[in-house]
């Protein structure tokens, strides 16, 4: 029955808001009388974004989604929801403080040395509390919203139902692929529901960055963390969308940009693990030394992770981009297995020519990252390349890392901020110099079975001394040679530790 209700609620919103123009003829649409009510009707993305405003906390989130993604929804729809605020009414404290106490099995004074029951934030799927430690250490709660899972889990059935419903009517409705958006969405918002996993995403970015200037992490408290609760160590600074207090404070914009883009190539080309929700609620500055800022990131129930073949596959096609090597471009997506292997590489980089020239007709510093993967990932589509989640998670934050540095910085370069970054990481993981590490990584492995060598040779050498029947000869000859690479493999190892000791 409440699902029922619910469906009801959403069918009059949607028409409340004149959205039945998105499936009707406009002379069938009951939002045909909205002038008597309006006045003035605002344009549809505007009428949409106050939709899921009204729609409540699931489809603010999930038009907080759909403002990401700009290769699947048009670029008028993605600006006005970007508009979208995830401050929504706070649950009672009672109630908070009910939940805490469930979970970690103790009255709220035994827990906390003092507990503000005026939240700092309410957001869609959880709120904050500052609280105290018995051991005197600020902090902040994050408590997720009572029964906030079944209301995902209805209004997502909801939104599926609704996709599917408005597909056939609705113009271009195959490219658009909400249904692909649902399940992102889904897959997303229950990953924030887990706060253990959040906490874990945020003790791993905090440990790459331990002893870094440029990011602080704040610290994990683990013993009062379930998956209702999460308990951060409260930071101070300043919102990275308020530009007045960052000059005030004296800190050069321009240093801060260009910081920015290195945390972001940090993560993606060091730790293959990134923060994927840097909108600026969640990103802050710490000006206590104004001529040395350093960028402070919370919530962290969004992140990216990268596979070897991805980061260095990515890192190549950013050069080859910047060197206009379409060739390459097309070259490395049949390598990586983006696009099938029978693809007409010849074909595949004429469409990436004509896409990303126009591009390249403009200064170079307005030339973004995210808009080159947007084209890039448009023109692979025609070939049967399909997205993967963690790449539609690294175009999103290349969007917002590009957003916040040109908001700080207009003139920012990204290319001269990045392209170093990359050249390094290319040399020091391709070629002689790339073996070689590898050939370090290996080499503990390489020790442990070293021991095993000569078993194994003597078994070889007995069966090379009994008869072979002709067929088996050329895999005695090849396996001859595998030995042979091997020995060779190993004597470089054993080189490597000699020099080391000595």
């Amino acid at each position: 029955m409440r699902g029922i209700i619910r469906f009801f609620h959403i069918i009059v919103v949607a028409c409340r808001y004149g959205l039945d123009q998105l499936l009707l003829p406009r002379w069938f649409c009951i939002s045909a009388l909205l002038p008597r009510f309006w006045g003035e009707v605002p344009p549809l993305p505007v009428r949409l974004r106050l939709a899921l405003e009204a729609l409540g906390p699931s489809f603010v989130k999930f038009g907080q989604i759909l403002s990401t993604r700009q290769d699947m929804v048009p670029a008028v729809y993605t600006n006005e929801l970007r508009a979208l605020q995830d401050n929504v009414a706070p649950f009672a404290p009672e109630l908070a403080v009910a939940i805490i106490e469930a979970d970690l099995q103790k009255s709220i004074m035994d827990i906390f040395q003092s507990f503000t029951t005026k939240p700092l934030a309410s957001a869609s799927v959880a709120q904050v509390h500052a609280a105290t430690l018995p051991t005197g250490e600020s902090v902040v709660v994050k408590i997720l919203r009572p029964g906030i899972k079944k209301v995902i889990e209805r209004d997502i059935a909801m939104m599926r139902a609704f996709a599917r419903l408005v597909r056939p009517f609705v113009a271009g409705g195959a490219r658009l692929k909400l249904l692909d958006v649902i399940r992102e969405f889904e897959h997303n918002i229950l990953n924030e529901l887990n706060l253990v996993r959040e906490a874990g995403n945020a003790s791993q970015i905090r440990r790459n960055y331990l002893n870094s200037e440029a990011l602080y992490v704040p610290e994990v408290y683990w013993d009062y963390c379930t998956t209702q609760l999460l308990v951060l160590e409260r930071i101070q600074g300043v919102s990275i969308a308020d530009i007045d207090s960052l000059q005030a404070a004296g800190v050069d914009l321009e240093q801060l940009a260009k910081m920015g883009v290195e945390i972001f190539f940090s993560q993606v080309f060091q730790d293959r693990f990134f923060h994927a929700d840097m909108h600026p609620g969640n990103i802050f500055v710490d000006v206590s030394s104004p001529k040395k800022p350093r960028y402070i990131a919370v919530d962290f129930g969004i992140v990216g992770a990268l596979s070897e073949m991805d980061q260095r596959y990515i890192a190549e096609n950013f050069l080859a981009f910047f060197r206009r090597d379409y060739a390459q471009v097309a070259k490395l997506h049949v390598d990586s297995g983006w696009v099938p292997p029978d693809t007409r590489v010849d074909q595949f980089e004429m469409d990436i020519r004509a896409v990303c020239e126009p591009v390249f007709a403009k200064p170079l510093k307005d030339i973004g990252f995210g808009k080159l993967l947007f084209n890039l990932f448009q023109t692979a589509k025609r070939y049967n390349m399909t997205v993967q989640p963690q790449l539609i998670l690294l175009q999103k934050t290349l969007f917002a890392v590009e957003a916040l540095g040109r908001r700080l910085y207009p003139e920012l370069n990204l290319w001269d901020t990045a392209q170093p970054y990359l050249e390094k990481w290319v040399k020091e993981r391709v070629g002689l110099k790339g073996a070689w590490l590898k050939t370090q990584q290996q080499l503990p492995f390489w020790l442990e079975k070293f021991p095993e060598a000569p078993n194994l040779l003597l078994t070889v050498l007995e069966r090379a001394a009994a008869p072979v029947p002709s067929q088996y000869k050329q895999a005695q000859a090849t396996g001859f040679v595998c030995w042979l690479v091997a020995g060779v493999l190993l004597g470089v190892g054993m080189s490597y530790i000699y020099i080391s000791f000595v």
